[in-house]
Formats: C-alpha cells, structure tokens, sequence
C-alpha cells in the first residue's frame, strides 16, 4: 500500500497480511488466474525507467503461506496485466510462543510493484510485464525484513526485525535502492511492538505502522496496525501521528490518510495525513467482527467492510 498516491497513474498495493492468526485487517488474498496475465519477462537491473503508465492499476498479492506467492497487477476493468512467482518469505515465530505480525512482502512505487522471495532478494515488476532484481534485505532464522520503495523508485526504506518472545528489535534504515549506496541507519527500538514501513508520502515523508510484535490471536487490534507515524527519511524524525491508543486505524491507508476508531465512543474518524479530523461518523458494524475501513482516495467517502459478521448475516459494505 502506498499512502503517497498523488497521481492517477500510479499503482496501489492492497493492505496488510497477518501472518499465523486471524486478526482485523485489510486482506488482499484474491488470486487471479495466471491465464489472464502477461508472464513477467527477466531483465538485469533495477536502473533503466519504466515505460509511463497511461491509466491506474492495483496490485494484488496471494498469502505467502505455500511453497510461492503470486503478484499481480490488475487494471480498473479486473484484468491482470502483469504476475510473477516468488518463493514464500520462510514463517518467523516469536520464539516459538507466538505468530509474529508480519505485512505482506510486497510494495509499490508510482510505476512498479516490487516483492520479496524467501532469500530476502527484492524484485521489481512492472506494467509492461518486465521483472528483474533491485536489491536484497536481510532475513535469516527469526530476522525479516520488511520494506518500501519510494514512489521515484529511488530510494528503499528497510525495517529488520529480529523476533524474540519479549517482541521484536527492529532497526530502520534508508538507502538507495540501485546499489545500496547513501545508506543511512536512522531508527532503532527493542520492545513488544514492532513498525511496518507502509509507504511513503511523496519522497520527503516515509509512513511506518506501529504494530504489535506477535500475537497469539486475541482479538481486535492485536495483530494490525494501531497508529502511523509520518517520519523524515533521513532522520526517523516523527511529524505526525495518525491514530493511537484512543482512536486506533481501522483499516487499509489511502491517499487522503486513513480511517480509526475511537475507543471510548466506537465513532470512526476520518484522519488526514497531518493528523486533523475531516469528519466523525457513527460506526455502521456495532453488530460486527472482523471489520475494517478505509477513506477513498480524496477523502469525500469512507467505506467499512466487515467479513465475519457477528450476527450471522451476509458480510457487506
């Protein structure tokens, strides 16, 4: 997902995957069928700029839970344009207590969807049907790796997490995505929560998510992200928060900010990037579990879905 989509060609990577438990969260586990994409074609190196987009394209991923996950870009009209094949990121556990918390491998720019195999090499994968390496990031028994390239395509954000049963120890850090050069380590933490790096805002602002490090499935919010942070890419310098413990995100980030639920009224909360308040509305599932909501992209609607409805009754949104 990249919440700093500003133009109307870029390409939007759809949410979050929790890995080992059944949490709230926006899923993007559709699987398309292979016969309808075009098979991606190798090329060496991440350098050369890919053709410009001419309309909007979503990207589409398949739980990594098998051998191999498929990616696909998918066009407004539902047809795959674009897929390939990675080995599936190897399970990681808190040390064998818990299921870490974990995002799909995936990410976007404003012109390419890049995802991780299971050596932690980063591959990029464009419209056309184009593939090659762009980098690789560490992974290795209880370490993952998780990532987001800006959306020029040239620099990459990389949170390693080394997952423990206290939580996880995370280090941040920024480097160019061609060659790893200009590397930076900006952040460090060690406690029972963990930051996904979500997006970025433009090329000045990187969004990381602050998410419980593991879960052993105990309801709502324990495995998704409950606040984002908006932060300098070259200093982990936070300048807003969206959410938190009161009103903690609902759901999937979309380019005008991201939608949360205050805690001691249920009422959803429309927040902007900057962290303001654009509207307050009454909570449309109070029946229901397994919810979450989003803002559309230029923040006039906000849809909540749920997919297990508490009540029985036909999941909708």
């Amino acid at each position: 997902m990249i919440p700093a989509v500003k133009h109307p060609a870029s390409l939007v990577a759809f949410a979050f995957l929790i890995a080992g438990c059944g949490g709230q969260g926006s899923h993007s586990s559709a699987s398309p069928k292979a016969t309808s994409s075009v098979a991606a074609s190798p090329t060496s190196s991440s350098a050369a700029s890919p053709a410009p987009l001419t309309g909007a394209f979503a990207v589409l991923a398949t739980p990594p839970s098998a051998d191999t996950y498929t990616v696909s870009i998918v066009g407004v009209d539902g047809k795959v344009v674009a897929s390939a094949q990675a080995s599936s990121p190897t399970a990681v556990t808190c040390g064998d207590a818990a299921a870490a918390v974990l995002p799909l491998p995936i990410s976007t720019s404003d012109d390419r969807a890049y995802y991780m195999d299971a050596q932690g090499v980063v591959r990029f994968l464009t419209v056309q049907g184009e593939s090659g390496r762009a980098t690789t990031v560490p992974v290795g028994g209880g370490r993952r790796s998780m990532f987001a390239v800006s959306p020029d395509d040239q620099r990459i954000a990389v949170i390693v997490s080394d997952f423990t049963s206290a939580g996880a120890a995370i280090k941040l850090y920024v480097e160019d995505l061609n060659g790893g050069s200009n590397h930076a380590d900006i952040y460090s933490q060690s406690n029972a929560f963990s930051l996904w790096p979500i997006g970025w805002h433009g090329t000045d602002n990187l969004v990381v998510a602050k998410v419980p490090a593991c879960t052993q499935g105990g309801g709502p919010f324990s495995a998704s992200p409950q606040e984002l942070h908006v932060v300098d890419p070259a200093t982990a310098e936070r300048h807003f928060t969206l959410g938190g413990q009161t009103c903690v995100v609902a759901g999937a980030a979309s380019p005008a900010g991201v939608v949360c639920e205050d805690t001691s009224t249920s009422l959803l909360k429309q927040l902007t990037w900057t962290g303001g308040i654009v509207k307050t509305f009454p909570h449309p599932m109070a029946t229901r579990s397994r919810w979450s909501a989003s803002a559309s992209p230029t923040s006039s609607w906000a849809a909540a879905r749920t997919s297990r409805p508490a009540d029985g009754s036909t999941p909708h949104t």
